[in-house]
């Protein structure tokens, strides 16, 4: 029996959005337009795109220990194995073996999506604490230094340089690789000094340093979030290459969440907004429903960017959907802790493509052992 995608999409809990995405790249063996209408055979199985694993090693294993992990953004991107927008990201590999987090909030946040094993503590009262081998570190370390909307103190500011305790993990651990993250800003003119300092020490640990700087819209996340990744690699082992870009054509807002517009405030689902009027310095930002979202900041007090069409601002669920947390990601948190938990976040989706790329860097012999 025929039916409009709307239904379909209602039968199968996914966005109008999404399905019709999946229609119009020919998805769908019944699906075909009737006048502008697209419809569907209801009994159609939902079909489910997995993305190609570019490095197939159906074997592959390596641990890792997070640093700063918040409610885990970065943390699921490297684990993988969830569903966002119509898109499998499958399971890596990655096994998060260790996890911190000064913030109780995000620990209980990360213990309920990502495991127990995270640590709620200062990081450094805990590095005696770390496994003594593992093959990744990772860590988004603070930004609000270095960010243009912060006091811009650079590595000076006291949150900023805590990346010395990614210097000092890794110094201790030894890792084939290391993954930190951080804020676009980074690369300003006036972080110059910052920079070179950040490089200067991770380059004192004896690892290929890379660095690049990623807008998370051309990874299939409905946010223009620009964010410096800093990759080292142990010596001999191949290169460190970036992902390629998914998406010429951005997710704009209104894919991401247009299915929730008529959606009723539900705090179990996250779906609660700031009732703050406009602010004189900040929050007076309105979606653009053909474009993505702004950057989801994770300080705004309340003063979170503005729906492009309801009159009220953006639900916490829509932010998560915004920065690519999938829907059963559950933020058991109240609204202000919930909104800097996800503003806080490295978007998973980015977090998974780089991710596999340091996975194919990892998995493959060096050129030495290529050549024996």
């Amino acid at each position: 029996m025929l039916t409009s995608l709307t239904e379909y999409a209602k039968m199968h809990g996914k966005s109008g959005d999404t399905v019709r995405r999946i229609a119009e790249r020919g998805a769908f063996y019944s699906a075909h337009k009737i006048g502008r209408n697209w419809v569907v055979d209801s009994t159609e199985e939902y079909p489910v795109r997995k993305r190609s694993k570019k490095n197939n090693t159906q074997n592959f294993t390596a641990t890792v220990v997070s640093l700063f992990s918040g409610c885990g953004g970065m943390d699921l991107g490297f684990i993988g194995g969830f569903e966002f927008l119509g898109t499998i990201y499958p399971k890596t590999g990655f096994d998060i073996i260790w996890a911190n987090e000064i913030n109780p909030a995000a620990c209980k946040t990360y213990k309920q999506n990502i495991g127990e094993h995270i640590i709620h503590a200062d990081i450094g009262n805990v590095l005696d604490d770390l496994p003594e081998n593992a093959d990744i570190v990772i860590g988004g370390f603070p930004c609000q230094d270095i960010s243009i909307n912060g006091k811009m103190l650079g590595i000076k500011g006291e949150r900023s340089s805590l990346y010395t305790y990614i210097v000092k993990t890794v110094e201790k651990i030894a890792p084939k690789a290391f993954v930190a993250e951080n804020v676009g800003g980074l690369l300003l003119k006036q972080n110059e000094s910052s920079l070179n300092k950040i490089l200067e020490d991770f380059n004192s640990l004896g690892y290929d340093i890379s660095y690049q700087k990623y807008n998370a819209a051309d990874y299939g996340v409905p946010q223009t979030r620009d964010r410096v990744f800093i990759v080292g690699t142990q010596k001999g082992m191949s290169k460190y290459a970036p992902p390629p870009l998914t998406h010429k054509n951005p997710i704009t807002a209104k894919e991401a969440i247009g299915d929730l517009e008529e959606l009723e405030r539900n705090e179990e689902f996250s779906h609660i907004w700031s009732l703050a009027n406009v602010s004189g310095e900040q929050g007076n930002r309105k979606l653009l429903a053909d474009r993505p979202g702004y950057t989801i900041r994770a300080e705004c007090h309340g003063n979170i960017q503005f729906h492009y069409s309801l009159p009220r601002r953006i639900s916490m669920r829509e932010a998560a959907r915004i920065q690519s947390f999938p829907d059963t990601f559950i933020f058991p948190c109240k609204l202000r802790e919930t909104e800097r938990q996800i503003g806080n976040a490295v978007p998973p989706v980015l977090a998974w493509h780089v991710a596999e790329a340091v996975k194919k860097t990892i998995g493959e012999k060096s050129c030495e052992e290529k050549c024996v």
